[in-house]
């Protein structure tokens, strides 16, 4: 049985999951955010999935950033794999809005987040349609 890393799940929220990944969104105010986590131990890098878990894998970011960039109308959708912070491999996808509070600039290391009160959470995620 995998686990999520303790920061990811202390900075995220439930968002559904796949066969092959957690789907989660960062709860932060600032920001429409998603986050993939292949449900793998230790696995820290894209490239170290078999090849068709890594086409699974492409398929569903690319769903869930084309989902995104739907419901919000962003300028910009964002896709990265860091893990400078984080070892367990996960993928951010972060819809970008000019004049956003780090436009054009990353979001990550920027200002404090401003988390959704319990039991909120942000209007895009009620027309996000996660099994694409």
């Amino acid at each position: 049985m995998a686990t999520l890393h303790p920061r990811l799940a202390a900075d995220t929220r439930a968002l559904g999951e796949t066969e092959l990944c957690w789907l989660r969104w960062m709860n932060d105010q600032r920001f429409a955010w998603l986050i993939v986590v292949p449900k793998r131990d230790g696995l820290r890098e894209w490239h170290h999935l078999p090849a068709e878990e890594q086409v699974s894998l492409l398929q569903q970011v690319n769903g869930l950033a084309t989902e995104l960039e739907r419901v919000t109308g962003a300028d910009k959708i964002n896709v990265g794999a860091l893990g400078n912070m984080v070892p367990q491999l996960h993928i951010h996808i972060i819809a970008r809005f000019e004049g956003d509070p780090c436009w054009p600039g990353p979001v990550w290391g920027q200002g404090a987040p401003v988390p959704w009160p319990d039991g909120q959470c942000p209007d895009w995620l009620a027309g996000l349609d996660v099994g694409v």
